[in-house]
This record gives structure tokens, sequence and C-alpha cells, in this order.
């Protein structure tokens, strides 16, 4: 049972969120990588050849599409801005919306080509707009990658085909994957983008289809990436929710499109089987149980509050094991303002910390008149 707070379902949403790691099980399967995370922390469920070199094909495209996002978000772009289709844009192979030199579209239509059609046109249009040229677009790719912890990655394409003769390939892990896809899901757009089956384009005369074969077959998935080529083998990078737990699954190399279905499947499943969620404070301001005494203030007591919400993520079997501890001195020193940080509430497990929020004072509390101050040592 827990300790100093009730155990309640998770509900509403929550500001600080941490878990348990797992990232001592290793998972065997028809890939040559894979990696499960927990989205809200970041943390490690389960993995294989995590920080494997591997082409990672069309998963490439993830990067492009956030950096165009978050250009969007700075202000810097907008979805309704107008690019014009290059020669070299036009010119693209693999998998494409067949732009033409010098035909115009918006900054939304072209993502939505790249999200849902993995369109190889829509994404070298993207990034000329963008930043000028191709290259100069690929240094923000490994700039950005640098920043997210993508230490096994380096990007030499937008688009994610494999080399001509004399270049070189895109290489990353399904550790970094993850930690890209987690990033881009933080972007509503592309989720939504990301499970469409089938959009019009060009005012219907083309249809966007989407490569990913969970797509309407698998419960919460919310996405995000397929890549495919002859020597990175079927990859998915993948997002689903179910009862409030997001997860990321990456699976690289797998030998063809069932597999890489059948295997993300099997972990995102395992996943949500073995994990759980507590919500051990389940929102900001909630009073603790008891109150603490106050030194030398106009009273002899002030109640205390949790910060924010805070919910932990353990394996099943660990919840009982789930400790809520306050982290505080005896007595307070007044003066005392409402808001002020006096300690903490830490949630632990078998002696490792999950996850922790700050206790905050209820209310001002005035430094005392001399007796006050004598009667509340």
């Amino acid at each position: 049972m827990l300790r100093s707070a009730p155990r309640l379902l998770a509900a509403a949403l929550l500001l600080i969120v941490c878990t348990a790691s797992l990232a001592d099980d290793q998972v065997d399967g028809d890939y040559k990588s894979a990696f499960v995370m927990d989205y809200a922390t970041g943390d490690t469920l389960f993995s294989a050849n995590a920080h494997l070199p591997l082409p990672p094909a069309s998963m490439v495209k993830m990067m492009t599409e956030l950096i165009v996002l978050e250009h969007i978000g700075m202000g810097e772009l907008g979805m309704d801005d107008v690019v014009t289709v290059s020669r070299d844009a036009s010119g693209m192979g693999g998998s494409q919306v067949y732009l033409r030199t010098g035909e115009t579209f918006s900054v939304h239509d072209l993502l939505m080509a790249l999200a849902i059609h993995s369109a190889n046109d829509a994404a070298v249009a993207l990034a000329e707009h963008l930043a000028g040229s191709t290259d100069a677009f690929v240094e923000l790719m490994n700039l950005r990658a640098r920043e997210l912890g993508m230490n096994d990655t380096r990007f030499h394409f937008v688009h994610g085909l494999p080399p001509a003769r004399g270049q070189e390939p895109d290489l990353s892990s399904a550790h970094d994957m993850a930690l890209l896809g987690r990033e881009l899901a933080h972007h509503d757009e592309a989720l939504a983008w990301a499970v469409m089956d089938q959009v019009p384009f060009r005012g219907g005369a083309f249809l966007l289809t989407n490569p990913n074969p969970l797509v309407g077959k698998y419960r919460g998935l919310e996405g995000i990436k397929t890549g495919y080529h002859d020597d990175a083998g079927f990859c998915l990078t993948a997002a689903a929710t179910q009862k409030g737990v997001r997860l990321i699954s990456v699976v690289m190399g797998a030998p063809d499109n069932e597999s890489r279905g059948r295997e993300t499947t099997r972990l995102l499943s395992r996943g949500f089987a073995q994990y759980t969620r507590l919500t051990l404070v389940p929102t900001a301001r909630e009073p603790l149980p008891d109150p603490v005494a106050v030194k030398g203030g106009a009273v002899r007591e002030v109640a205390l509050l949790y910060a924010a919400p805070l919910e932990v993520g353990v394996r099943k079997e660990q919840s009982e094991a789930v400790r809520l501890e306050h982290r505080l001195p005896a007595k307070l020193d007044a003066p005392l303002s409402a808001g002020q940080v006096v300690g903490k509430a830490v949630a632990t497990a078998d002696g490792k910390v999950l996850g922790e929020t700050p206790i905050i004072v209820a209310e001002d509390v005035e430094k005392g008149s001399l007796l006050q101050r004598l009667l509340h040592r």
C-alpha cells in the first residue's frame, strides 16, 4: 500500500511524470534493432541493439517535418506560405506526389504529402523553401539531432533515399529514432496526419496513401513514420496511447512490411501489458494530510500544498512497492510567503527515486509578536 498519499487512477493533465527504467529488458524479434520508450518521461521499457547504426530510410522525414513545424511554431514560416517547386524537387524519385517545376503549393499541403504519403519531392520542396537549399537544411537537421541527444545519427539527405555512388548514407539507431519520434509527437498536427489513411491531393486528382500497415488496425495508434529501401529493410516508428499511457516504438531492418507491423504490434502490446501509471498527487495545490509547525510565527502551524501533480510509471508488479515520502524540516521559520517552496514529495520504489514534486506553503505567515515568538518556538 502507498504511504502518505492515496493511490488514484490517472486523470486530468499531469504536469510532472516520471518512470522507473526498464532498460535491462532485451527483446528479440524479426528485426535488426528495436526500442520502446515511455513518451512522458523518455525512459526505456525494452530494447534490442538500440544503438546499432542503421539506415533509417524515410523515417529521416520525421526530422524534415519536425524542423518545418518548429519554424512554423516560431513564426518564421506559415502553413499558408506558398512554395514554388524547383527542378531538383520535381526530379525526385521513389515515393512522390509528382510535383512539376514551377508549380506552387502551400506549406500545409506539402507537409501532408510528406507526412502521409512519404513524398520525397515534397520533402525537397519544403527544405529548399525554408533553408534555401537541401544542403543548408541538412545542416539544420544534424544540429537539431545533436540538441535532441541523437548521438548515433548523421543525416545527409532530407528524404531518406539510398545514396548514389560516392555519397554517404543516412545512419541512425532505434534509440535515436525514438527520441525523434517523441519530439515530433509533441506536435498535434503530426500525429493527426500520421494516422490518415487516404487524403485527396491536387484537388482530388491524386490520392495520398499511408504506407503504415497499422493505420486503422491497432488500438490507439498515433503514427508516426515508416521507412523502406533495400539496404534499410522495413522500418517503423510508431506512437500509441492506451488508458492514458503513450508509448513510442521503433523497429528497424524488418524483412518485410508484414513483419514490421507484426513486431511493432507485439512490442507496443507488451509495453502496455507490463507497464502502468500511478497517480500519487492528482492535481496542483492538493493539500498535504498534515500541517507543519512554524517557529516564531503569528500562528503555530501552517497548511502545505503539493505544487504540481505527480504521476509515476512502473512495472505492474512494482506498484505495491511505490512510496510517497514528504521531505520537510520538522519546523518552518517565520515569516513565510504563500507559494514558498519548503520541501518536496518524492516517489520511490525499492530505493529508486521515480519522481518528485515541490511542497509549498498554502498561505502567508507573518513573524509573530514577542509573545507569539516565545510561545511558538
